[in-house]
């Protein structure tokens, strides 16, 4: 069973229809909402700030959320995907957004709606991912622009698998 556990007087909220793995660890200011999924080994750690998470948001494994005390939150909006292995730590990601395996998006970096930061990226502190481009390397860069139509579709499909991916987990709950 999940370690979902209260710190410093505040519980984590869960929405509807979220699938959270066995192994996942969410601690304390968290607030997660309908249709996610949080898989093997991710921890999302609201012991020192908030962290707060749209619809349809997948985190996948051995992904790592947390903040900087009194200093950064995180918000994931609508339909982000997280991949494996990437760290978010004090920054906000809006909608559609996707954040390539192992890459690392610091505090106060903010990520555009629909954009793709690759896999392996590091996103700098402070960094301002606009939306529907794709940034990429270490320190990451400005790749290109992508179609924003074509962003968005691509981005909501990987969100809406990982949704159906949830259902056959639990279906053997």
């Amino acid at each position: 069973m999940a370690i979902i556990k209260p710190l410093r007087g505040i519980t984590p909220k869960i929405g509807n229809n979220c699938f959270i793995a066995e192994t996942a660890v969410i601690i304390g200011d968290v607030e997660i909402g309908d249709d996610c999924s949080i898989w093997y080994g991710a921890v999302i750690r609201g012991d020192v700030n908030s962290i707060r998470i749209g619809n349809r948001v997948n985190i996948q494994d051995n992904a790592v959320l947390h903040t900087t005390y009194q200093k950064t939150t995180i918000t994931l909006s609508d339909d982000v995907s997280v991949g494996h292995g990437v760290i978010v730590h004090g920054a906000h990601v809006s909608k559609g957004a996707l954040l390539g395996m192992g890459s690392t998006i610091m505090d106060n970096a903010t990520i555009g709606e629909g954009a793709i930061v690759a896999a392996n990226a590091l996103i700098l502190e402070n960094t301002n991912v606009e939306p529907s481009t794709v940034y990429a390397g270490v320190p990451a860069k400005f790749i290109k622009k992508v179609d924003p139509e074509l962003s968005r579709n691509t981005n909501e499909r990987i969100a809406r698998n990982y949704l159906f991916y949830s259902s056959w987990y639990k279906e053997n709950e």
